[in-house]
């Protein structure tokens, strides 16, 4: 068996991400609760279900972490079986990268973050996540 030699690779540096003014994070938030409340709310938070099996969304809310925007669900778990009465789930990510700009991302299933759209601004993202079938579906 033929043993393999090790060899050395150059590997760049990763650059550092850019720090979020807090103009523009107070600005965002604004637009991004006024987008909760005029389009999601209303479209996603509905009855309980009269199957009390089913998971259901009572709330949509929207955070800062870092240099992302998350914009997150609570579901209520009405079934006795469930591990809690309720959880939550991030189904959007807007990742600043400068200049005012964005990349918008989603949850997928494997609970890895997708990228999806690069070099957005905030109102081109905050119509992705209400037209595109990739967000709250």
């Amino acid at each position: 068996m033929a043993m393999r030699r090790k060899t050395w690779v150059w590997a760049p540096r990763k650059q550092p991400k850019p720090a979020v003014p807090a103009h523009l994070k107070e600005s965002v938030r604004s637009k991004a609760d006024e987008f909760v409340k005029q389009h999601l709310k209303p479209a996603y938070i509905k009855p309980p279900p009269t199957n009390p099996e089913i998971n259901y969304i009572i709330d949509i809310w929207t955070r800062w972490y870092q240099s992302y925007f998350y914009f997150c669900a609570t579901y209520a778990s009405p079934s006795p079986h469930a591990l809690s009465p309720t959880f939550e789930l991030r189904f959007a990510r807007m990742g600043y990268i400068g200049n005012e700009r964005f990349n918008l991302a989603y949850m997928r299933h494997t609970g890895n973050w997708n990228e999806i759209y690069f070099d957005l601004s905030v109102e081109e993202c905050l119509t992705a996540i209400r037209d595109e079938p990739y967000f709250l579906r």
